[in-house]
């Protein structure tokens, strides 16, 4: 079953992608993980994603769309990746969400994917 792994962080540690102190422990613990998961077989897909600020909000209301830069609502944590898995079951799904980086200092969601739907 497919298995989606949404990785959070707060602005803080988004952070930690750039700063010369922290990069190379940050990069370090998320290139393991990659390895690790990617060894495993089971990656479907996954990126990370660029900061919050370079999103852009799209809303349609009373048949108009209003676009607005950068997330439309303030908080805490933003997405700052994700991957999708392909296990046996939830506890496994839970396993590898353990063991991502951000569960250490934020959190993991995990959620089911939807399956393709018939045409």
């Amino acid at each position: 079953m497919e298995y989606m792994l949404i990785f959070t962080e707060s602005a803080a540690d988004y952070a930690k992608r750039d700063n010369p102190a922290e990069m190379q422990s940050y990069w370090g613990a998320w290139g393991a993980y990659v390895n690790a998961i990617e060894q495993a077989g089971i990656t479907v897909t996954g990126r990370g994603l660029l900061p919050p600020d370079t999103a852009t909000t799209v809303r349609v209301r009373d048949g108009q769309r209003q676009v607005h830069d950068g997330p439309y609502a303030e908080a805490k944590e933003m997405i700052s990746g994700f991957f999708i898995i392909n296990v046996p079951d939830l506890d496994t799904a839970l396993e590898w969400a353990a063991r991502s980086p951000s569960s250490s200092y934020s959190s993991t969601e995990v959620r089911p994917v939807m399956p393709p739907m018939a045409p």
